[in-house]
């Protein structure tokens, strides 16, 4: 159903649909020329201003690629994982592959609106794809997805209500990706000494580092707790790998998983505020001592199986700068280094107990902990904000492209 005033077509009747080709891998003649040659790859709901690969003119020619305009509308047809469906608009003119289709509007029809369109239906989308053995799209499906027609002047000014939301979404994204840049860089700074912070009188740290082992500084604690749920054993909340391997904060917002555990293992290996904890086993390197830090009272929650409990002394180690400083590749890369395992990698007590770091006093760990901690907080905000303005965003788009709001022109509202 549309709104009085609208219509109801489809892709097939508002525009020109077609896809393009690869021109031969072995005649060079056909590759790195200066036309633009996109992949689904490259189709991920943005304006494509550039391409990672290019043909030449014979290449044009000598296969079924064709050069498309400013303004296409290119969707992904088929391709991996959540790429089928996904949509792009050309900011030049670019050929595509195959596996692309390419939608040219007839005069008449706003580009942006029905770009904006195509987005917000792209779970729909994927669900009208073949079924067999690979879900695909096909051209015929794409021409056939219908699509509201609202007056010109009404899909201008719809399509320019939501640019606006993609500006400040684009602006929060660039603000996000450098505050975690400059994040990055102090990390990069901060932990290894080359910057030097002032301390709480105003004077800039001075002194040596020191390497410690980090037996000396923390206790080392392996759970032997799994996710088993036993008889006689007392129920527990227990924090699992995957609690760690994807929060780097270790908090009561956390759905942990139910599982029993001994009275003396509750008592040993219950979590405590700036607990740092490590992935201690993994089938992929890159896996191995993942680290996150226990920030808050936990209420009892125990840690479980596949995890290393590293426990400051108040005195000398800061748990906060640990989990910094665990989290840098460099220090990651060298946890790997004391594993053992051909396909299963895992750091042993005796492994861990190997590790030994260059540190500064407890005084500079805190101030170092604090400012990292303040980036964070920065980023955090920023996510925040934009993952609202996304949510608002597709709210937003529901009700505007489908004509359930209706937007003003000239004074006058559409009714």
């Amino acid at each position: 159903m549309v709104p009085d005033g609208w219509k109801l077509s489809t892709i097939e009747e508002i525009s020109n649909v077609s896809s393009g080709g690869t021109p031969s891998r072995k005649n060079d003649a056909y590759w790195n020329g200066t036309i633009p040659w996109v992949t689904t790859a490259e189709v991920k709901f943005k304006v494509i201003e550039d391409t990672s690969e290019k043909i030449t003119e014979e290449g044009l020619a000598n296969s079924s690629a064709k050069l498309f305009p400013v303004d296409t509308i290119l969707m992904a047809m088929y391709g991996q994982g959540k790429t089928r469906g996904q949509v792009a608009k050309l900011g030049i003119k670019a050929s595509t592959n195959q596996a692309c289709a390419a939608i040219v509007l007839h005069p008449g029809y706003e580009v942006d609106y029905y770009y904006q369109f195509l987005v917000s239906q792209y779970e729909n989308i994927r669900e009208m794809a073949n079924s067999g053995g690979q879900e695909n799209l096909s051209g015929g499906i794409v021409k056939s997805i219908q699509v509201p027609v609202p007056p010109l002047p009404e899909q201008k000014k719809i399509a320019q209500i939501l640019s606006t939301w993609d500006q400040a979404i684009t602006t929060t994204e660039q603000l996000l990706a450098n505050s975690q840049q400059q994040k990055k860089a102090l990390m990069q700074q901060l932990l290894t000494g080359k910057k030097r912070l002032l301390n709480q009188n105003g004077v800039r740290f001075g002194g040596e580092w020191n390497d410690h082992y980090l037996t000396d500084l923390a206790q080392v604690i392996v759970s032997p707790v799994d996710k088993k749920t036993i008889e006689g054993e007392l129920p527990v909340e227990l924090c699992n790998y995957t609690d760690v391997y994807y929060n780097n904060r270790i908090t009561r917002s956390l759905n942990f998983m139910k599982a029993t555990a001994k009275p003396s293992e509750i008592e040993k290996y219950t979590l405590q505020v700036n607990d740092v904890i490590i992935t201690k086993d993994s089938e992929t390197p890159g896996d191995i001592a993942v680290p996150a830090l226990v920030s808050e009272d936990l209420d009892g929650v125990v840690c479980g199986y596949h995890l290393a409990i590293i426990r400051p002394i108040k005195e000398c180690l800061s748990g906060e700068y640990l989990s910094y400083l665990f989290s840098m590749p460099k220090t990651r890369y060298y946890f790997f280094t004391l594993a053992t395992g051909a396909t299963r990698f895992g750091l042993s007590i005796g492994g861990i107990n190997k590790a030994h770091f260059r540190l500064p006093p407890i005084e500079e760990q805190e101030k170092i902990a604090a400012v990292l901690s303040t980036a964070d907080q920065e980023i955090s905000a920023l996510q925040h904000k934009l993952d609202t303005l996304k949510n608002e965003k597709k709210a937003l788009m529901q009700q505007l492209l489908t004509g359930k709001r209706r937007v003003k022109l000239e004074n006058k509202e559409v009714a």
